[in-house]
């Protein structure tokens, strides 16, 4: 089993309450937007750390982090970008891979919005954190936990920090 503290959109500010949070983690997984190298390196001295640049993230991390990065966990096929769009409003970027290669877990960040929806058309479950840092319109900063074991997904919480 392997257990994962997803985040996003940290923005240059990463909440001391995140560390309490994912302490029991095996893995934080970052989906982009960082905003600053020293705040990559201060999770990945933490835990491991597998994230993707997003928009707003420079030269640095942009070569230490891909932008899309694929992989298997436990099993399950993972798929995480920082700008990918939602079931049936995939990214254009995203949208002629997804349909022909579907992963079984999709990740991604940019909106701020919080959302976990499970794609029928592709049997593919779609996680997007929302933001963990204050820069932005959301009212919540939102980190997510879960769990993998043997191509299973399970045991999702939302733990919402403080309002913005």
């Amino acid at each position: 089993m392997t257990r994962i503290g997803l985040l996003s959109d940290t923005h240059g500010y990463l909440d001391d309450a995140i560390f309490k949070h994912f302490e029991n983690c095996d893995e934080i997984w970052h989906a982009g937007d960082f905003g600053t190298i020293e705040l990559a390196d201060k999770l990945a001295a933490f835990k491991t750390l597998r994230g993707v640049y997003g928009n707003i993230d420079g030269k640095e991390l942009r070569l230490q982090y891909p932008e899309n990065l694929r992989f298997d966990c436990e099993k399950v096929d993972v798929w995480m970008t920082h700008i990918g769009g939602y079931p049936d409003k995939y990214s254009p970027q995203v949208k002629p891979l997804i349909y022909t290669k579907p992963p079984q877990l999709f990740i991604c960040g940019h909106s701020h919005i919080l959302k976990v929806v499970y794609d029928k058309k592709i049997n593919c479950l779609h996680i997007n954190p929302g933001a963990a840092g204050k820069q932005g319109w959301q009212r919540v900063q939102t980190l997510i936990r879960f769990c993998i074991s043997e191509e299973k997904i399970h045991t999702l919480e939302v733990i919402e920090l403080t309002k913005t």
